[in-house]
């Protein structure tokens, strides 16, 4: 379970950093950064965290109301647009950095989830199945999840069939099979194999 020994190593204040919407075929990527004040978060909603992907979305959508009481955060995205020119590795790399510079702090450090560097203007440790390990990498894992999820369910009132409200935009068989009857909207990302594919089958 996550905790804040990472954290207590590097000072304050900490950005915890993750991203969500990577892998899928629509959407764009989103990125959160949180940092939160070790003394005041409450130990009962520390202990309910965890890496969201592990979570359900109804414990999720729980937890996201007191995490955004308890925190600092501000969130990003990058585009499909900007997906499709920079390749989505950069994109998410690009929205995590957006992210990090909306705080409305200087951290001391930012603890990222994974291993790849977005080039943030501090001291900033890579931490591998970081939203296990580290509270705010964990809170910036689910505000990030469920706003996305959110943005996804909009989506898809805009451009119904596709699921999005349940797929969140993967490229699960519904998803699959309504990209075949409907055709590929201006949020699926061109850049992606599936998509490609579709766009240059006669």
């Amino acid at each position: 379970m996550p905790d804040f020994h990472l954290e207590e190593k590097l000072g304050a204040p900490v950005a915890g950093l993750d991203e969500v919407g990577r892998g899928p075929w629509a959407g764009p990527v989103v990125a959160c950064a949180a940092v939160i004040d070790r003394a005041r978060f409450p130990s009962d909603l520390a202990d309910q965290l965890d890496d969201s992907k592990k979570l359900t979305a109804a414990r999720r959508e729980a937890l996201y109301s007191p995490l955004i009481e308890h925190t600092m955060f501000a969130i990003s995205e990058s585009s499909v647009e900007e997906i499709d020119r920079l390749n989505i590795l950069q994109a998410s790399l690009l929205a995590m950095r957006r992210a990090f510079g909306g705080l409305g702090c200087e951290p001391v450090a930012a603890l990222v989830d994974g291993n790849r560097d977005p080039d943030l203007p501090c001291r900033t440790e890579l931490v591998v199945k970081g939203d296990s390990r580290s509270l705010s990498i964990a809170a910036a894992s689910i505000i990030a999840k469920v706003h996305r999820d959110r943005l996804m369910a909009a989506l898809a009132e805009e451009f119904p069939g596709y699921g999005w409200e349940r797929n969140a935009g993967y490229g699960v068989k519904a998803h699959r099979e309504a990209l075949g009857r409907l055709g590929v909207t201006p949020h699926h990302r061109r850049s992606f194999a599936p998509i490609r594919a579709l766009l240059t089958t006669p």
